[in-house]
């Protein structure tokens, strides 16, 4: 009989609080992974907000979600973590040793889990139209993974929030054309950042819906249809950028059979939840008299790591200072 591969720590979230997390628990050398549902590290920042501006990230006076993430994930690819990505936790059992984890694409083995899913787990609302499948992560996407991948390239972004209107400002410079599509005339999108969009180049397309999807040629064509009214017409365009915002579920949550408080996952002082080995941190975690900001997730990341390697580990001595953390940790890599 094969014996169980045994990870010290499974992260459940690639959001920023998930991220650094796994960052520290590499720094101490466990042995770690992060599952994440998203197709990209970065959580509800990078999927929902990521031209905005935060104000409350130690050390930075401003900085957008796109540029955290960035600093983010260089941070945590350095110490390389095994990272899995459109993978969803599905349940997890208590075994000798540790946890059963099943996911949406494997069975995986880990001492200690630490779930940092942020709000929930959530998923793109999806463009209902019948051929979209089709097209999915090849010329139309949810997300975006690289600005670069539409340097120079004609863009269709469909939605009238924040985040459409975050993607299409930070498209407009780089994009050989934008063109947003809205089924209303006015956007929900922040005030500032509309009138930003109108000073851009971007071409408006309002109020009109998607109806149908094809190709001719590598290119992509949109059919539109005024609402309200039967005016139709095409678009021709690289790439299609859905943002119609996305759907959260409590329900994979409270199969998991935790304790919860409302929808978030109950914790005593020191993160740990009502199963032995299985932490909770950052807006997930439920505390009286918490502010739910990074800042906080950030700060309980490394003292429940440390929780939970001292579980595992009851022997090893508690941390330093980073610097001493790193030292080990690049003497472990050159052996």
């Amino acid at each position: 009989m094969v014996a169980k591969e045994f990870y010290d720590i499974t992260i459940i979230g690639g959001g920023p609080v998930g991220m650094f997390a796994a960052t520290y628990a590499r720094m101490r050398l466990a042995k770690t992974q992060i599952i994440e549902s998203l197709g990209q590290l970065g959580g509800q920042v990078s999927a929902l907000f990521p031209a905005k501006k935060i104000y409350d990230i130690p050390a930075f006076p401003e900085i957008t979600g796109t540029e955290l993430i960035a600093h983010l994930k260089q941070q945590v690819e350095k110490f390389e973590p095994d990272i899995f990505l459109n993978e969803r936790v599905e349940s997890f059992t208590q075994i000798t040793g540790g946890f059963e984890i099943k996911t949406s694409k494997r069975t995986t083995y880990s001492k200690t889990i630490i779930i940092a899913t942020g709000a929930g787990a959530f998923e793109p609302r999806k463009l209902k139209v019948a051929a979209a499948d089709r097209f999915e992560d090849k010329q139309l996407h949810y997300f975006v993974k690289d600005l670069k991948d539409f340097s120079n390239k004609e863009v269709a972004i469909a939605g009238g929030g924040d985040s459409a209107v975050d993607w299409a400002l930070e498209l407009a410079p780089i994009a050989k054309a934008v063109h947003l599509i809205h089924r209303r005339d006015k956007f929900r999108a922040l005030e500032s950042s509309v009138l930003a969009l109108k000073e851009t180049k971007t071409i408006l397309h309002t109020p009109y819906l998607i109806t149908d999807l094809s190709s001719a040629q590598d290119k992509l064509c949109i059919s539109l249809e005024k609402t309200r009214s039967a005016e139709k017409k095409e678009l021709t365009v690289d790439h299609l950028l859905v943002n119609y915002g996305f759907a959260s579920s409590s329900k994979l949550l409270e199969s998991w059979a935790l304790e919860l408080d409302h929808h978030n996952i109950a914790v005593n002082a020191k993160n740990e939840t009502s199963i032995p080995g299985v932490y909770a941190i950052g807006d997930i975690a439920a505390q009286a008299d918490k502010l739910n900001l990074m800042a906080t997730g950030f700060g309980e990341a490394p003292s429940v790591i440390n929780s939970a390697l001292l579980r595992i580990y009851p022997e090893k001595r508690q941390p330093a200072h980073s610097t001493q953390l790193i030292k080990k940790f690049e003497a472990a890599q050159d052996n």
